[in-house]
């Protein structure tokens, strides 16, 4: 079993949250223009962790969790938090950035820490998924996704 994909796929989101901390520093600072380099760049890498991850998981499948039983169920709760954050964290980016986009900056500037705190946590999360699946226990079989989890 390859973890070539995976750990590729999870750098990117790894970069994106490391964009996310610059833009939110330079948008500290006032300087606009930097702050929106830095969350396009953010919005970059996620999309292409998303591309990866979803092109990945179609052709090859998923990893099925290696290490015991007894933790598995623990492993599935986390990763289902993981999977409902990075949804919500995902609408709410695509939400921050079309109202920065489109200079609707109330409503940017209420959502927007909001949107990176959760992205923070999702790029945690997917970083512990990751480790779990591949460093911490050894991976299981890749099989298609329902199989992986059930």
């Amino acid at each position: 079993m390859s973890i070539l994909l995976p750990t590729f796929s999870t750098s990117f989101i790894v970069l994106s949250a490391i964009m996310v901390a610059f833009g939110w520093a330079q948008i500290a600072k006032r300087n606009i223009e930097k702050h929106r380099k830095f969350m396009m760049a953010a919005a970059v890498f996620a999309t292409l962790f998303f591309i990866v991850y979803v092109s990945r998981t179609a052709l090859l499948g998923n990893t099925e969790f290696g290490g015991p039983h007894g933790v598995k169920v623990f492993y599935l709760i986390f990763l289902l938090f993981h999977i409902v954050l990075a949804t919500v964290g995902g609408i709410m980016g695509l939400i921050t950035i079309r109202w920065g986009l489109k200079n609707e900056l109330a409503k940017h500037r209420k959502i927007g820490p909001i949107t990176s705190i959760v992205w923070f946590c999702t790029a945690i999360t997917g970083l512990t998924v990751y480790l779990l699946l591949y460093w911490i226990y050894p991976g299981g079989e890749t099989k298609p996704l329902l199989d992986a989890i059930f």
